[in-house]
């Protein structure tokens, strides 16, 4: 963890779905995370102008991409998605990327929102702030994991 504090990372988070990709911006040195843009997503695949305008904005040293299991562990349609703009984000970007389990994320992003609304932060449920959201409880998820992987 010393090499992490001399060397922090900027990641980008993606929670991915089949309409919209909610994406968070994150660091290693303050180990938190923001919601930040939400990317247009068709059958043909992800908005990836988009998704390089965030990349090239940020510079990020890792992408980080929520793996939607089903509650049992196992793979779903939803999960295949992901897994496959894992694989060609990290091709198309030329970066480490890391998959977290995402289950329940929707939900706690879900009850952020509510609470932000509750404090005036919020007027009304934003499917698309709510994927941002959902990104960054992801990325908090990363923060979270026993060993961070090293630069």
């Amino acid at each position: 963890m010393s090499d992490m504090a001399a060397s922090p990372l900027c990641l980008l988070a993606f929670d991915v779905g089949a309409r919209r990709i909610g994406v968070a911006v994150g660091n290693t040195l303050s180990r938190s995370a923001r919601a930040i843009a939400m990317v247009a997503a068709t059958d043909q695949g992800p908005d990836w102008s988009a998704v390089a305008a965030l990349v090239r904005e940020w510079r990020p040293d890792r992408l980080i991409v929520g793996e939607p299991l089903t509650l049992d562990g196992e793979a779903q349609l939803a999960t295949h998605l992901a897994r496959r703009f894992a694989r060609e984000a990290g091709e198309r970007f030329a970066l480490p990327v890391d998959l977290v389990d995402e289950r329940s994320s929707s939900r706690e992003a879900d009850r952020r929102f509510a609470e932000s609304r509750r404090n005036g932060q919020a007027r009304r449920r934003d499917a698309r702030a709510l994927d941002a959201v959902a990104a960054q409880v992801i990325l908090e998820r990363w923060f979270g994991e026993p060993s961070l992987p090293s630069p």
